[in-house]
């Protein structure tokens, strides 16, 4: 009989990130059939995976049920990697700063591939808003801060990367041609901020800027519901032209110490 296969490591990686949204979701431990049932996964091979992360910290046993649960491990990594973020410890204050401002979420992206990356973002307090969470991922072409990432790119680069570039219809308002993205860039370079109006959140409009910290693009963005952000869109607009000043100084302080 021919030895079994090595685990997909890639596979391997997705479930185990999978069983920490579980719990995330349900805020409750969970028997292991329970946790299996949702992860679609094979009780045995949840059993595997729990074992190690038993095995290394991150999740314990409890007596009754034998039911498991993430111990404080993860977010004890979470946080010192976050305290350590060179750029972000320094942008946190600028964002903060900026929700104050507008009373709207305020969000902080950065390009990967053909995709933003939320790195941090700062909740409204207001009941109706826009919610996020760090870690999601918008695509380029119908989000404000992905515009915003596009128009930093030379004519050429930007010319190159839509023609391959897929523009899947996010919602029915998402601009899905290259000649028409291009020139809504152009327009958001002229103002010198970039829209979207319910392109990627049906009733969400958002206005972005990107700017460059540490040798990196970083995209800031505003957004809420349509019609709260149409209304105050100048003066979001301004805040968000000093939260750019802001930026430029703490380029300027990082590239004094190089």
């Amino acid at each position: 009989m021919k030895p079994p296969l090595p685990q997909d490591p890639v596979k391997t990686a997705a479930r185990t990130l999978d069983v920490f949204e579980v719990f995330a979701a349900v805020k409750g431990p969970l028997t292991l059939t329970e946790l299996a049932a949702r992860l679609g996964s094979p009780v045995s091979s949840c059993h595997a995976l729990i074992r190690t992360l038993q095995l290394r910290g991150y999740i314990y046993i409890l007596d009754e049920r034998k039911r498991v649960y993430p111990t404080s491990r993860l977010l004890m990594l979470a946080q010192q990697i976050a305290q350590n973020d060179p750029v972000q410890e320094r942008i946190g204050p600028v964002l903060a700063a900026l929700q104050a401002d507008t009373g709207e979420t305020v969000i902080l992206g950065k390009r990967q591939g053909n995709a933003v990356v939320y790195l941090d973002v700062v909740e409204s307090r207001q009941t109706i808003r826009y919610a996020a969470n760090p870690g999601d991922v918008k695509p380029l072409h119908s989000s404000a801060i992905g515009k915003a990432m596009l128009g930093v790119l030379s004519d050429t680069d930007l010319a190159s990367l839509l023609r391959k570039l897929r523009l899947a219809p996010i919602t029915a308002n998402t601009i899905g041609t290259a000649d028409g993205l291009t020139l809504d860039i152009a327009r958001g370079r002229q103002r010198g901020f970039y829209i979207t109006r319910g392109e990627n959140v049906p009733d969400v409009m958002a206005i972005a800027i990107a700017r460059s910290v540490g040798e990196e693009s970083y995209g800031i963005a505003v957004a809420g519901p349509i019609a709260r952000i149409d209304a105050h869109a100048d003066a979001i607009a301004a805040a968000l032209t000093t939260a750019g000043a802001a930026m430029l100084r703490i380029d300027a302080e990082l590239r004094g110490r190089t």
